[in-house]
């Protein structure tokens, strides 16, 4: 039996914990450069793996070492700021970059999946949603209510990156977008390192 009120309560700590990471940052990069349903899809069934671990494992996943956790994340968006910067992006390449058609569901879905695979795992959410499954006892509602709020957190961020899109030019959304990532890149490594 699904408790809406667990479910609802468990959405909106999830939710509000979520939409200032770096997922809707990730979410948006990625809707620019490539079709919105392909980039969802891999990554909601990267949240809907973590959201899984976290419910199964309940308040064991607290005890990962985040110096690991912070590292691999920090690797992960210094790799992603070069990649952004290096990518051309004037006037002629706008079309071919946002065309669709040249990148493969399994290619941009698989991509997706393994940018939030990586850089949400060990994640505060992901902790969130072990501690609260592990005080509720109530695996489904938990899972349910923390899966919905990273699709929603993600599907804002992906949507957002298509709407800006029509009024930003995409070379100034990837510098800006390679500066945020070199920053948290950064910032994660620091963690690892002070932590």
């Amino acid at each position: 039996m699904i408790s809406f009120t667990v479910m609802a309560l468990v959405f909106g700590v999830v939710f509000l914990a979520e939409l200032p990471d770096k997922t809707a940052l990730a979410g948006l990069v990625l809707g620019t450069r490539y079709r919105a349903s392909y980039v969802f899809a891999g990554v909601a069934a990267a949240f809907a793996l973590h959201v899984a671990l976290a419910v199964a494992a309940g308040s064991v996943l607290t005890l990962l070492p985040q110096q690991i956790v912070h590292a691999l994340t920090g690797v992960l968006f210094l790799g992603g700021a070069a990649v952004l910067l290096m990518t051309k992006g004037g006037a002629g390449d706008d079309a071919e970059i946002r065309k669709p058609e040249n990148q493969g569901f399994w290619k941009v879905s698989g991509a997706g999946f393994m940018l939030i695979l990586v850089a949400e795992f060990g994640d505060l959410t992901q902790i969130m949603t072990a501690n609260l499954a592990a005080r509720y006892d109530d695996p489904l509602s938990v899972g349910l209510g923390a899966v919905l709020a990273l699709w929603a957190v993600a599907g804002l961020g992906i949507v957002g990156g298509r709407a800006l899109l029509k009024r930003v030019p995409l070379e100034l959304i990837t510098k800006v977008a390679a500066l945020l990532m070199l920053g948290l890149g950064v910032w994660s490594l620091y963690e690892a390192v002070a932590g």
